[in-house]
């Protein structure tokens, strides 16, 4: 039998195994068909590349979500700080932001990608530009690649494709269309870490607010609450704020959701109030519409007069109790009634993938294919912003890489 690894897909988990798979001595063939590999890493975390977190085993599974005790083994031999150690002993040197965000020195993405590549090439990783399309089997195991420029024939294939999100990096879901015609099920998928849609929210488009608190509500049960900034679209709202609430947001086809937003997080309701009463006493004899420029961001008015019900001429000294009341219930509780997340191909990360009760949770070998592994998002797990997705990468790539290596070189 020809004694070959063959990754499919040159991401983040395709990379990181062909690297560990390649340093136990194994021939590794990597596929992919970009010009450059690790085209999805390059663009995360803004171009800079939040390439984990500064956590342990168990911190990292309270950021997973879907299936986290899945992950524990492959935690718990590679952690944010072995990746830390894995990354800087390649020669990049990394810093902890906030969150215990992960970030090159540099803030160059660009350093994570380049280092893994020189990786590769010293250990002899054969890279080979071209598309996978299928994986023959004889007796049960994995026996050679079918691509579109020929065949690569293979003792081990690693399926590294990623999900469906950012197709332009090559995530056009070939891995999951692979496991399934080998028998594997896959799991429904949708986008996490993912813009909103709200239909309410078009005439505020274009619209940014920072330092706001966000409180995610389902079925009127607060689920998730977080500061930061967000963004106002054409179709809903987006922004960092909202897309890490998006992965709280999994049964919209039983559930609905709503958003609550704090724009004036920094006070609480009777300071609030003591500010209205204040700037009311300044402004007694001002149209009400006058005096919210000192509360509001210019585009936001309208909306907020609207919302609240005062005639916008109304004169401030005849604004009742009851009416600041609603003025400030507005400020601390603008709502938005979110009816869909935005399609996958616009998420950050795919939620669903590869079922992991199919696959050996030490190893990430599949349990119906001999010879077959999985790595990275074709798998049925994903976490939170803040680096834990590349952490799950990097992990199960390590961990599928080195399986698939000691499974052929024992033989």
């Amino acid at each position: 039998m020809n004694k070959a690894i063959v990754v499919i897909g040159g991401g983040a988990g395709g990379m990181m195994a062909a690297i560990c798979a390649a340093r136990k001595g194994a021939h590794v063939t990597l596929l992919d068909p970009n010009e450059r590999l690790g085209k999805k890493v390059n663009i995360t975390g803004k171009g800079r590349c939040n390439v984990t977190n500064d956590s342990t085993c168990e911190e990292l599974l309270a950021h997973v979500p879907q299936n986290p005790r899945f992950l524990y083994s492959v935690f718990s031999r590679f952690d944010g700080h072995d990746a830390i150690d894995f990354f800087e002993g390649l020669g990049v040197p990394l810093k902890v932001e906030r969150g215990k965000r992960v970030f090159p020195v540099s803030d160059r993405s660009f350093d994570i990608t380049a280092a893994l590549e020189r990786e590769l090439k010293r250990l002899h990783v054969k890279l080979v530009r071209d598309r996978a399309l299928g994986i023959s089997v004889e007796d049960g195991h994995v026996a050679a690649v079918k691509g579109e420029k020929g065949d690569y024939t293979a003792s081990a294939v690693i399926l590294a494709t990623g999900g469906l999100s950012y197709p332009a990096t090559g995530s056009t879901g070939d891995g999951f269309r692979m496991a399934e015609a080998l028998g594997h099920t896959v799991t429904p998928l949708r986008g996490s870490l993912v813009p909103l849609e709200a239909r309410e929210c078009a005439v505020l488009q274009g619209l940014s607010l920072r330092n706001v608190a966000l409180t995610v509500y389902e079925n009127n049960k607060k689920i998730h609450s977080d500061f930061g900034e967000m963004l106002f679209t054409h179709f809903g709202v987006s922004g960092p704020l909202i897309l890490s609430a998006s992965a709280h947001m999994r049964h919209f086809d039983k559930k609905q959701y709503r958003l609550e937003i704090d724009l004036k997080p920094a006070l609480d309701e009777q300071m609030l109030d003591k500010r209205l009463l204040s700037d009311f006493e300044k402004h007694a004899n001002s149209d009400y519409c006058n005096v919210l420029g000192a509360l509001l961001p210019q585009k936001m008015i309208d909306e907020f007069i609207d919302r609240s019900g005062i005639p916008p001429h109304e004169k401030v000294h005849d604004i009742t109790r009851a009416q600041r009341e609603t003025i400030r219930t507005l400020l601390k509780r603008w709502t938005v009634n979110v009816s869909a997340p935005m399609p996958v191909e616009n998420a950050i990360i795919t939620s669903g993938g590869v079922k992991v009760g199919e696959i050996d949770p030490k190893t990430m070998a599949s349990k119906k294919i001999g010879g077959l592994y999985f790595s990275g998002e074709i798998i049925d797990v994903d976490a939170y912003t803040g680096g834990y997705n590349l952490q799950i990468a990097w992990a199960t790539g390590k961990a599928a890489g080195e399986a698939a290596a000691d499974a052929l070189l024992t033989q």
